[in-house]
């Protein structure tokens, strides 16, 4: 992430989790149609991720968004 606000903030942009995750833009998106990042936010046309879920997703091995839900609802 270049942008020192990203690094505090609770909602991200695709492109915050591009910076985070280390992969483009365009991969975020594809992981997302795909089912392979946590399900985003969606406040009108603009789609935001939560950092400490984005997070937590990574430690536990960044699993489908099926399989992460699952997990999600058992902690």
């Amino acid at each position: 992430m270049n942008d020192p606000a990203a690094d505090t903030a609770v909602l991200l942009t695709a492109a915050d989790v591009a910076g985070l995750l280390a992969i483009t833009v365009r991969h975020v998106r594809a992981l997302d149609a795909s089912g392979r990042l946590p399900r985003p936010i969606r406040l009108g046309r603009a789609v935001r991720w939560r950092r400490d879920e984005l997070l937590r997703w990574l430690d536990a091995g960044a699993p489908s968004r099926d399989k992460w839900e699952i997990l999600r609802r058992e902690r």
